[in-house]
């Protein structure tokens, strides 16, 4: 960011110079304020990505702790299965419990994966909006440079370059608003 306030500088000492180069200085320091604008909003898109990611990896490890439970309770069940001549009014009893563990431990697997692949889905579309104001802050900040180039050469043909880039930078990062 500081090469592009000292570009700025640059670019106003000659626009003093030279008026017909004012609106390209002005033009650089709309750029520059809008490379900052879409640079942050990747940093927070990525940000975003990296928090919903650890939610899903957590509710992940949620789900494999529940699985494990109910393995465990399927284990004993079996033992008991087999133990059932000993005393069979109290193993049947433990049975119907372990069974009611089981059954509940399947359902709460159910609802813990269904909510681990939506949070996948999010850390997914977090990506995607990243990625979309990465790409427009690279637009900008080239738009940035070919409108500098104007400053050095004298030919509007690079300030004209650059607003084309420069839109192409703000319809992509723009996009990122509109990734679902």
């Amino acid at each position: 960011m500081s090469e592009e306030l000292d570009e700025l500088k640059e670019a106003a000492e000659r626009a003093k110079e030279n008026k017909d180069l004012a609106p390209v200085s002005l033009t650089m320091a709309i750029l520059a304020v809008l490379v900052a604008t879409v640079s942050l909003l990747g940093h927070r898109a990525h940000t975003e990505e990296i928090l919903m990611q650890t939610r899903a990896t957590d509710q992940w490890g949620y789900y494999q702790a529940k699985n494990m439970r109910r393995n465990n309770l399927e284990a004993l069940d079996e033992v008991l299965t087999a133990l059932e001549n000993t005393k069979e009014e109290r193993a049947v009893e433990v049975r119907k419990h372990f069974h009611e563990e089981i059954e509940k431990y399947r359902e709460q697997q159910t609802e813990i994966q269904g909510e681990a692949r939506s949070l996948e889905a999010e850390v997914q579309r977090a990506s995607r909006r990243a990625d979309r104001f990465d790409l427009g802050e690279v637009f900008l900040e080239i738009a940035l440079v070919v409108t500098s180039i104007t400053l050095l050469t004298d030919k509007r043909a690079y300030w004209y370059l650059g607003f084309v880039l420069a839109v192409v930078g703000i319809v992509s990062a723009a996009s990122g608003f509109l990734v679902h």
